[in-house]
């Protein structure tokens, strides 16, 4: 007697999704988060997650978050930050922070949070984008993988590029990662107050070549499981996506991957309708519009 045939697409897919881990080239062996990075980089994760903590920060800054819950409307919890962001590290009296006035080239002594933010928004190759990519890379333990071009391995000469251009973006800042961190775990709670009940949201990203990406599988004939860059720019305007690129990814992103949303400080960034995406590996449609 025939057995009943197995489903071969779907058999596919398991096999697919089973053997879609994170590369040992785009990650680190340890991070300063509560998950290893071969969890937070994988499929399972983006399909299943779970919340992401940065180790000692909202110990740290407790004071900060018990204000907060005392605030019922998200624009002033964003001036409470930002205040609590100009006291905390001295952003207004940089002199007291240790730095002192320097007319040179490499001065960096303002560079700030929000600078890192225009920055990367003006050019995501550019220095301020290394520091975002470093920080990236340090707390979460996932390794860039394109700045100005496909960075390889951390034994790559683009890889170095990459480093050398890091180490110049944070030359001469104020505790500018430990900023960074507080930014991500502000940003954390307000899509926990924001988005109760969610895990997720469905972002876009326009392209031009699939194959600008590390494929690794194609489980259908317009979905495709890939490792991105350790940080992205995403945007929840489809319209919008579709300037950037002649296609369109569409990505289901945990909420607790998201560096930045829109609104999320009213006034700083107007006009962007961005989000800042951890990568690692992810399933995505690939779609014209």
């Amino acid at each position: 007697m025939l057995q009943t045939p197995v489903n071969c697409m779907d058999e596919y897919r398991q096999t697919a999704a089973k053997n879609a881990s994170l590369p040992a080239q785009a990650r680190l062996s340890i991070n300063h988060c509560n998950l290893p990075p071969v969890i937070l980089g994988s499929l399972t994760f983006q399909q299943h997650p779970a919340p992401l903590y940065l180790d000692g920060v909202a110990e740290l800054h407790s004071a900060l978050f018990t204000n907060l819950e005392q605030i019922d409307v998200a624009a002033a919890r964003a001036d409470n930050f930002q205040d609590y962001m100009r006291s905390g590290f001295l952003l207004d009296h940089l002199d007291e922070a240790g730095l002192h006035n320097r007319s040179d080239k490499k001065n960096r002594r303002r560079a700030d949070y929000l600078r890192i933010l225009r920055g990367w928004l003006f050019d995501p190759d550019g220095k301020d984008a290394a520091v975002l990519k470093g920080w990236v890379e340090s707390r979460f333990g996932l390794l860039p993988r394109n700045h100005q071009g496909s960075v390889g391995d951390i034994n790559s000469l683009p890889y170095q590029h990459y480093l050398a251009a890091r180490t110049q973006g944070l030359y001469n800042t104020n505790a500018l990662e430990s900023q960074l961190d507080l930014l991500y775990t502000y940003c954390q709670y307000e899509v926990q107050r924001q988005f109760r009940g969610q895990s997720h949201l469905i972002l876009y990203r326009g392209i031009n070549r699939i194959n600008e990406h590390e494929v690794l599988h194609q489980p259908a004939r317009h979905r495709y499981i890939l490792v991105l860059n350790n940080i992205n720019s995403f945007t929840g305007d489809r319209e919008r996506a579709d300037e950037f690129g002649d296609y369109i990814l569409e990505a289901k992103v945990p909420l607790s991957k998201l560096v930045y949303l829109p609104d999320l400080l009213p006034g700083r960034l107007s006009g962007e309708d961005e989000y800042l995406v951890i990568g690692g590996v992810y399933e995505v449609a690939l779609r014209l519009f």
